[in-house]
């Protein structure tokens, strides 16, 4: 279902970035499930230029059970840019959730004002992907946008609606970082690595989809991807008792 989502980032990302791969610990880019009746592989990959020290994506195919797609994007600690951050995930053709967003590294308003609010025309044409759903693993006052699209929806929409405005929303994202001022204060640039690192530690510590990957690829495999992976700056040991 996601598989044109995937495309366009991968069109985008490579025409227009000088791009480096970034490695993968060994035996995360890829996974097959042989646990239950369906069959799931996972393939991830990672890339690196000098505005952006990681693009990170992953696919899920299950077949009709389930397919996701997840992203996220961080700019190099020289711009203080938001994260891009993409998680689409269908079980089954009814049962779709779709999230979309700039997250946020600051909530003054300044940056608000710069960063996120020329989000909010695009998501103004797009109120049936906005549908002010709760939370249930995150504060949406931190690491979210209030012009985020968060939604659950069906396959049609994901076609003739969530297809248009990703792009959009991946157009507008370029122009901002394209826009923006490199850093150069040591002090500017270390409170950029504090909030990434505070990001990572924050996703990992709450992310849902640990559960869906230890389904089909068992704990430890699971464990591993979130944190030597996905999020490589958090610490395990800081929430071994969470668990």
């Amino acid at each position: 279902m996601f598989q044109p989502f995937k495309e366009y980032l991968e069109e985008q990302i490579f025409n227009r970035f000088d791009l480096q791969s970034r490695p993968i610990p060994a035996g995360l880019e890829s996974n097959i499930s042989d646990r239950g009746k369906n069959r799931a592989t996972i393939q991830s990959w990672c890339y690196q230029c000098s505005q952006l020290r990681k693009i990170r994506y992953t696919y899920i195919d299950a077949g009709e059970t389930a397919q996701v797609f997840n992203s996220v994007i961080y700019p190099s600690h020289n711009y203080d840019i938001p994260l891009l951050g993409i998680d689409f995930l269908s079980f089954g053709k009814k049962k779709i959730l779709v999230v979309l967003d700039f997250q946020p590294l600051f909530r003054d308003r300044s940056y608000l004002g710069k960063y996120i609010e020329p989000m909010g025309e695009i998501r103004d044409k797009y109120n049936e992907l906005a549908q002010n759903l709760e939370m249930k693993f995150y504060d949406a006052n931190q690491y979210f946008s209030k012009y985020l699209l968060f939604a659950k929806t069906d396959a049609e929409t994901v076609v003739n609606r969530l297809f248009p405005a990703y792009q959009e929303y991946i157009q507008l994202y370029w122009e901002i970082l394209e826009a923006a001022q490199p850093l150069t204060n040591p002090d500017d640039i270390q409170r950029i690595v504090k909030a990434q690192k505070d990001y990572d530690q924050y996703s990992a510590e709450r992310d849902p989809a640990h559960g869906l990957f230890s389904s089909y690829f068992g704990p430890e495999w699971a464990e591993r991807f979130l944190y030597e992976f996905l999020f490589e700056d958090a610490s395990a040991l800081a929430v071994a008792s969470t668990r």
